[in-house]
C-alpha cells in the first residue's frame, strides 16, 4: 500500500486529513448531548526535530477533565527516544571556531586525514510534562475538534557514541560524564480530533508544534519539534451537560 511507504509524520497527517474530509462531507448534526466528565488518552507518539535531524518514537499519556462543553483541563506526559548525528555546525560559533582550528591543525600534521568531517552518533531520550486548558468544538455527533496552548517542560538526556579518537577527545571535553542532561521550558500550540466509537471509548489523533532551546551552553539555536500522537481514548464519569440533583 502507498501509505505504508510514507514517513510517520506524513502518515498521521494523511490520516487526520482524511478524517477531516469525511467529517465535513457529511451534513451537520446536532451538537453532542452526552459529555463524560473525565477522559484518558494513551498511545503512540512520534517527535520530529528537523534542525537536529532527530526523530523519536515512544508513548503519550493525557488525563483530562471536562469543565464545560467547550473547555477541558488536564495533564500531559510523553516519553520518546531516537538517534541522530551531531556535527559542528549545530554548535555555538565559539565552539565551531575552536573545533575548526583543531581539525585544520591535526590535518596539517597528518593526525587526521584530509577532508576529515566530525560527526558524532548520539542517542536521545526525551520526556515532556505539560498541563493546561483545551478548547473543544462539539457540534458533531461523533467527532470533537480541539485546540490548546502547549506550555510545559522537556527533559532530554543525550549519550554520544564517538567513532574515532579525535571524536572521543571532543566528547570527553564537552560531556565529561559520557552524557548530558538538560531541562528547559517549551511553548507552542496543538490540536486534534476525537472520534467517538462508544460513550466510553474513542480514538484520538493530535499534533503539537513547540519551540525549545535545550543545551544552550553547546547548541547555537533552539528548535521546533512536531509531535504526532494516535491511540485509544477512554471516557467516564457523569454527563456534565446534565445538572446535578440538589
Amino acid at each position: 500500500m502507498i501509505l505504508l511507504r510514507l514517513q510517520p509524520t506524513k502518515l498521521v497527517a494523511a490520516a487526520v486529513l482524511a478524517l477531516i474530509l469525511v467529517l465535513f462531507s457529511q451534513p451537520a448534526r446536532a451538537q453532542q448531548t452526552d459529555v463524560p466528565q473525565y477522559d484518558i488518552f494513551n498511545g503512540f507518539s512520534y517527535f520530529e526535530t528537523p534542525s537536529l535531524n532527530l526523530a523519536e518514537r515512544g508513548y503519550h499519556l493525557q488525563v483530562g477533565r471536562n469543565l464545560r462543553s467547550w473547555l477541558a483541563a488536564g495533564f500531559d506526559y510523553s516519553v520518546v527516544s531516537g538517534h541522530n548525528s551531531l556535527t559542528p555546525n549545530q554548535l555555538k560559533p565559539s565552539l565551531q571556531q575552536q573545533l575548526e582550528m583543531e581539525i585544520e591543525y591535526l590535518i596539517s600534521i597528518g593526525v587526521l586525514p584530509p577532508g576529515y568531517q566530525l560527526s558524532v552518533p548520539t542517542d536521545a531520550f526525551s520526556q515532556t510534562l505539560a498541563a493546561g486548558p483545551q478548547f473543544e468544538y462539539r457540534r458533531f455527533e461523533k467527532v470533537t475538534l480541539f485546540i490548546r496552548p502547549s506550555l510545559g517542560a522537556i527533559r532530554q538526556r543525550v549519550t554520544p557514541h564517538p567513532t574515532d579518537p579525535f571524536a572521543v577527545q571532543v566528547v570527553n571535553q564537552l560531556a565529561p560524564k559520557g552524557y548530558k542532561v538538560d531541562w528547559q521550558g517549551f511553548y507552542g500550540f496543538g490540536g486534534g480530533i476525537d472520534w467517538k466509537v462508544t460513550r466510553n471509548f474513542g480514538v484520538r489523533m493530535q499534533s503539537d508544534l513547540v519551540y525549545w532551546h535545550l543545551f544552550n551552553d553547546l547548541l547555537e539555536n533552539g528548535g521546533w519539534t512536531v509531535r504526532f500522537s494516535v491511540g485509544p481514548q477512554f471516557r467516564f464519569g457523569r454527563n456534565i451537560l446534565v445538572a446535578k440533583p440538589h
